[in-house]
């Protein structure tokens, strides 16, 4: 039965090199076992079930990082309270320790435009697109006070943080459609009272006089009144115009 199983599992080879390797792990097994065990063994087992276990784990992988990957696509800002998120980060920002990587010693003035290109993804990509659960929401207020001054309320710039154009670019968008929701403050100059009065009594803003009277014939400008035409012209505009004049 054995030496059956082995002819037929050397022909399978010849035919299809895909089945080399699972076969050779199976006849591995057969030939530590005892003999006797041998013939039961091979009617219980069969390569094909190798096949079968690779395929579920495989399957069962790809379903766990689809899982993990639209874990907080509804919700982002769970991300950033999850224990996942304080193993990676800690208290520290997304951007802290993150080191751009470029030729020489002094840093571009710019980052790249974008991490991502279709399906491939950059060596080194950016605070933000390394990693795929922190997605930029005008509702995730954590991770966007992330990259906002406390002191001057303003947008740290890409060369700080390290972020490419492309995240950049959906940041700005983000913190101003929360801040018209009210979700981030305004950060607002204060300016002390001087005392002064600005009402309308005031003579800077005073209320305008009324117009002058006019009597009839009389002209708006005084100065309009003193001009004199040019007779040559009066003579051709009457002239073009003398089948409509009587």
């Amino acid at each position: 039965m054995a030496a059956s199983i082995r002819i037929i599992t050397k022909v399978l080879c010849r035919l299809s090199p895909s089945i080399l390797h699972p076969s050779r792990q199976y006849q591995c097994c057969l030939r530590g076992l005892p003999v006797s065990t041998r013939p039961a063994l091979s009617l219980l087992e069969h390569p094909s079930h190798h096949f079968c276990k690779v395929a579920s784990l495989h399957d069962e992988a790809s379903s766990q990082a689809t899982e993990a990957l639209s874990r907080y696509k509804d919700r982002p800002w769970d991300y950033l309270e999850s224990e996942e998120y304080i193993e990676r980060y800690g208290s520290s920002h997304v951007w802290a320790n993150y080191r751009r990587n470029h030729k020489g010693a002094i840093p571009p003035q710019k980052t790249r435009k974008t991490c991502i290109r279709g399906n491939q993804t950059c060596g080194n990509p950016c605070p933000i697109c390394r990693d795929p659960n922190i997605i930029i929401h005008h509702q995730n207020v954590k991770l966007l006070q992330q990259f906002i001054s406390p002191h001057t309320g303003m947008v740290y710039d890409p060369t700080r943080t390290g972020v490419c154009m492309k995240q950049q670019k959906r940041l700005h968008e983000a913190i101003k459609t929360a801040r018209d929701h009210g979700l981030l403050p305004f950060q607002i100059p204060h300016v002390e009272f001087s005392g002064e009065d600005y009402s309308n009594s005031h003579d800077a803003v005073g209320s305008t006089p009324p117009p002058p009277s006019l009597t009839s014939g009389d002209s708006w400008y005084k100065w309009y009144g003193e001009m004199a035409p040019d007779h040559s012209e009066v003579a051709k505009v009457k002239k073009t115009y003398k089948a409509y004049l009587k």
